[in-house]
């Protein structure tokens, strides 16, 4: 059996399970052997070995006998700790939730089950997803994929179910999908996406499966670069990359034009009062009664209520919390929250408006920098990090456009630096088939490390 490599694709290794030149149960050994490695980084919650294994060896003898459940067959995958999972703990990066086993599968972790994916575990995460981190709320998708180089899709708001996925702001989260190539985007989208019953907000037309040509055209594709993506704080070599990505297209064949999104600059201060308040409501449920942790103070409901929520929340669950119920109030409802959604109608419009000129999609940055290293992150505190590496990201999930991050070369710290292409919505096709002719030409180089 030959020994799988981190830098080959889904579809390059569902080839090689198919025609015997892997097992998935050596596929999963490799695997586990690469947590284990890691674990000093703590990117695994809970890893799910022992069933993993029982798993692949039941997907290697349906290979054998030719009755494989479809593409993914074998293919090891994990899911961020927010996605509910039957029988394994999702925790949310919680307290509150940290002895919580679900009775049911999130909708997209059932699909790719029945496709035969073998889950190897939860991954870690920003407690309830608040954070730069997976689940696409404000770009926590884009955003890690862009600094590891890799491909981060968050698509059509409605295209994937929410069913099973733990709400942070219902409004905006989108389940997102992290691959190697674009290819594998695709076809990752397209086992999840469809109208889920169970989920009202995903919507009732039937699917169109993408696909993503070996040869890609862009001759004739309407590129816009929005002036007001470009903002202080943005380094050098990111602003010189967005040019370079700009004339290749333009060499390409596509037509590239400038354009003004002028309520881009209000996107984060009004995503800001909407998560808490969305946020507030949400976590209500969390009261120590039906689930999730319970405090030992029982001298009242009251204190109950409290000592659970103080205990069960960290800090920065707690700010937005109290941030939301403030907007909330009566008195300040109309001046926040409902002026809030007036803003985010306004950054909406102007990607309508945009879309309607001819604009096939938009090329803008992800992040301002390349990754910067821990001692300069931990300087800023949650809000201030959100507001300089959301600021790109944050309008697509405003407006419920897709979005893709793409990696493009390596800084002058040998770091992955991506950019971002939004399309209208329910354009996943083509936006991918872009980026997948961008790839070709780039041909950045993929994770390759034997551990």
């Amino acid at each position: 059996m030959a020994t799988p490599r981190l830098c080959m694709s889904i579809r390059e290794i569902a080839s090689s399970l198919q025609n015997g030149v892997l097992s998935s149960s050596d596929l999963l050994s490799f695997c586990i052997r690469q947590i284990k490695a890691t674990k000093s980084l703590n990117v695994f919650i809970t890893v799910t070995e022992k069933e993993a294994e029982d798993l692949a060896i039941q997907s290697d003898v349906r290979i054998k006998n030719g009755s494989t459940k479809g593409l993914l067959d074998g293919i090891p995958v994990a899911f961020k700790d927010n996605f509910n999972t039957k029988g394994t703990r999702t925790s949310c990066g919680s307290h509150m939730l940290a002895n919580y086993y679900p009775t049911y599968n999130a909708t997209v972790v059932q699909k790719l089950l029945n496709e035969g994916a073998i889950m190897m575990g939860k991954t870690n995460m920003d407690e309830f997803a608040m954070g730069a981190l997976g689940s696409d709320t404000g770009g926590s998708t884009r955003n890690p994929a862009a600094q590891c180089g890799i491909i981060g899709l968050k698509p059509t708001y409605g295209l994937l179910s929410r069913y099973g996925l733990i709400p942070l702001v219902n409004s905006m989260d989108v389940p997102g999908i992290l691959t190697k190539t674009v290819d594998d985007a695709g076809l990752l989208l397209n086992v999840l996406a469809g109208h889920d019953p169970k989920d009202s907000t995903t919507v009732l037309d039937p699917f169109c499966p993408v696909n993503i040509s070996e040869e890609p055209n862009i001759s004739g594709v309407h590129v816009a670069v929005p002036e007001e993506y470009y903002c202080p704080g943005m380094s050098s070599e990111i602003v010189e990359t967005w040019k370079e990505i700009a004339d290749l297209l333009e060499r390409g064949g596509a037509k590239v034009t400038n354009v003004s999104m002028p309520h881009t600059q209000y996107s984060i201060s009004c995503y800001s009062v909407l998560n808490c308040c969305e946020v507030a409501s949400n976590f209500a449920r969390y009261d120590g009664i039906e689930y999730g942790h319970r405090a030992t103070n029982e001298s009242s409901t009251e204190s109950l209520y409290a000592t659970t929520r103080h205990e069960g929340f960290n800090e920065v669950v707690r700010g937005r919390i109290l941030a939301g119920n403030y907007f909330l109030l009566r008195r300040n409802y109309d001046k926040y929250f409902q002026k809030a959604l007036k803003v985010r109608r306004l950054i909406h419009n102007d990607f309508l408006r945009v879309f309607e000129k001819g604009v096939n999609v938009i090329l803008t940055p992800v992040t301002l920098t390349d990754s910067p290293p821990y001692s300069l992150w931990k300087l800023k505190d949650n809000r201030q990090q959100s507001s300089i590496e959301d600021y790109c990201t944050q309008p697509a999930n405003m407006a419920g456009v897709p979005a893709v991050s793409f990696p493009c070369k390596l800084s002058s710290q040998q770091l992955p630096i991506s950019l971002q292409l939004m399309a209208p919505c329910f354009q996943e096709q083509t936006l991918l088939t872009v980026v997948k002719w961008i790839e070709q030409r780039l041909d950045f180089p993929l994770l390759d490390l034997q551990l």
